[in-house]
This record gives C-alpha cells, structure tokens and sequence, in this order.
C-alpha cells in the first residue's frame, strides 16, 4: 500500500480482502498505515467447515467471495496476530446459497451431504482498533 506509515484514521472494506491472495500481508499494511487511535471495519466472507471441492475451484464462486472464503476462526487470528485490539464481529449473517445453484456444481446426493455437514458461509463485519 503506497501510503506513509500511521496517516490514516479508519480503514473500511467491503468484501475486497477476501480476494486478496495474501490475507496476513494485507492487514499488516492496514495496521501499518493507521494512526495510533485508528481502527478498521470491513466486511468479509468466512466459512465454517470444508466447502465441496468443486465451489473451491469455480470462478464464479470466487468473485462472489465465496471460494476464497478463510475459516472464520482463521481470518480473526490474522487480524490478532497483525497486532490489532479489540476485535470485534459487528454483524454475521449466514449467507445461504440457493439448491439450484448448488445443482451446477454438485450431485443431488452431494448436495445432500453437504447440507448433513452443516457447512456455513457467513457474511461477517469485523470491528477492530490498532
């Protein structure tokens, strides 16, 4: 990120981050650049469980932010471990993708398997201050 080091005051993302192949760099770059009192909110989207391979390998599933969803715990300690405080989830909202669409990529017994796993893909807003 070409900005000085501790010029701004508040970062905000929607949904970029998760595209970004290098999630831990990112927010070190987002702490770098913070001022002292500063804080970030972005939203994201995590999972909870082991998406079927083929969600993970379609293109369509990663521009939606879906393929390249990190585990939920995952993603909140790259945040911790970019030195950031008070973490916090503001919003989470389960994101629930519809039969049809599950059908192009799944079998009908993978989807119901799938659905058995209680995999979630959820829509969060994280709080947190350098």
């Amino acid at each position: 990120m070409p900005l000085p080091d501790a010029i701004v005051d508040v970062v905000i993302s929607n949904c970029v981050l998760n595209l970004v192949p290098d999630k831990e760099k990112a927010f070190r770059q987002i702490y770098r650049v913070l001022k002292p009192t500063g804080h970030f909110c972005v939203s994201d989207v995590v999972v909870s469980g082991d998406l079927p391979e083929p969600l993970l390998k379609d293109a369509t599933m990663y521009a939606g932010c879906v393929s390249g969803a990190m585990q939920k715990e995952d993603y909140l300690e790259v945040i911790s471990k970019a030195g950031f405080i008070n973490i916090q989830i503001r919003k989470e909202k389960e994101v629930r993708l519809p039969d049809e669409l599950l059908l192009k990529y799944l079998s009908e017994n993978e989807l119901q398997e799938f659905k058995g796993k209680k995999i979630g893909i959820y829509s969060i807003t994280v709080f947190a201050e350098k």
